[in-house]
C-alpha cells in the first residue's frame, strides 16, 4: 500500500501508567494482520533521554535492542514477539531525539531563517518521523503508542501531533484511548468515572477517542459500556473490555472475539 493510503492508529492512555498500552498496540497490530493487512508499530517516550540505553533499569526495566543497534523501551520486543516483524530505530524516539533532530536541523538552517518554536515544529518534527516509517515500510497500517498519561504536561506535545495530523487527515486516522475501571475493594463496584475524565482531558486537547479499551479485574457489563458511550461521546460497539487474563497472547484472541478489526475498518 502507497503511503498516501496508508493509515494511522494512536493508543493512548488514560487514568494511570501501566494499563497496557504497549500490549494494547501489538494486540491491534495482530488482529489486523490476522485479516489479511501489513503492519507495523512505534513506540513513543516522553523522555528528554535520546534513547533508553542512559535508563535506570531498576526503574524503567531493560533495555530492547533492535536489529539496527538501537537501545529502546521493552514494548518495541513485544510489538516484534506479537507481530513476527522486525522493529527498526525509526520507529522509536524519545522527547529527547526529536528536539535533538530539530536543533540539528535549525543548526543546519534547514527552517530557511524562520524561528523555530516548540509548536509547531516539535509536533510536526514527530509527524515527520511517523510519514518515513509509513514511507519505508509501505504497510496498511502504522500503529504509534504514545507514552505516559493523559494529563501528563510530559506528552502534550506527541498528543498535538496526533491532533495535527488527525485535522490534515481526519479518514486516516484513529485513536484508542487505553483506560482503566477500578474495583474499590470497600465498595465492590466498577467505576467509570476516572475514564469519564480522562477521556474529557484528551478532548481539552483536540482528540475524540474513536476507541476505548476498559482495562480492569474483570470483563466490562453492559451498563458501564453504556454509561462508558454516554459520557465519552463514543459509540457502545467501540468500547472494548479488556480484563486481567493469565496470558497476554489471549489479549488479540479477546479482541477478535469483540470483531475488533472489523469495527476499525467500518
Amino acid at each position: 500500500m502507497s503511503q498516501e493510503k496508508t493509515k494511522y492508529i494512536f493508543i493512548v492512555g488514560g487514568v494511570m501508567s501501566g494499563v497496557g498500552k504497549g500490549i494494547t498496540t501489538a494486540s491491534v497490530g495482530k488482529v489486523l494482520q490476522s485479516k489479511g493487512f501489513s503492519v507495523t508499530a512505534m513506540k513513543i517516550d516522553p523522555y528528554i533521554n535520546i534513547d533508553a540505553g542512559t535508563m535506570n533499569p531498576t526503574e524503567h526495566g531493560e533495555v530492547f535492542v533492535t536489529d539496527d543497534g538501537i537501545e529502546t523501551d521493552q514494548d518495541i520486543g513485544n510489538y516484534e514477539r506479537f507481530l513476527n516483524v522486525d522493529i527498526l530505530s525509526d520507529n522509536y524516539m524519545t522527547t529527547g531525539k526529536v528536539y535533538e533532530s530539530v536543533i540539528h536541523r535549525e543548526r543546519n538552517l534547514e527552517y530557511d531563517g524562520k524561528c523555530v518554536e516548540v509548536v509547531p515544529h516539535i509536533p510536526l518534527e514527530v509527524i515527520r518521523r511517523i510519514k518515513k516509517v509509513a514511507k519505508n515500510t509501505k504497510v496498511d497500517f502504522v500503529l504509534i503508542e504514545i507514552g505516559g498519561t493523559i494529563g501528563e504536561y510530559q506528552n502534550v506535545l506527541f498528543l498535538e501531533a496526533a491532533r495535527m495530523l488527525k485535522s490534515k487527515q481526519p479518514k486516516d486516522i484513529i485513536v484508542f484511548m487505553v483506560s482503566y475501571l477500578p474495583i474499590p475493594n470497600k465498595i465492590g463496584e466498577m467505576k467509570t468515572k476516572p475514564t469519564q475524565y480522562a477521556a474529557r482531558t484528551l478532548n481539552s486537547a483536540g482528540i475524540q477517542a474513536d476507541f476505548i479499551v476498559c482495562r480492569s479485574e474483570v470483563a466490562l457489563d453492559e451498563a458501564r459500556k453504556e454509561k462508558i458511550s454516554m459520557f465519552c461521546n463514543i459509540e457502545k460497539d467501540n468500547v472494548i473490555s479488556a480484563p486481567d487474563i493469565d496470558s497476554i497472547y489471549d489479549v488479540p484472541v479477546n479482541f477478535d472475539k469483540e470483531n475488533l478489526a472489523q469495527k476499525i475498518l467500518l
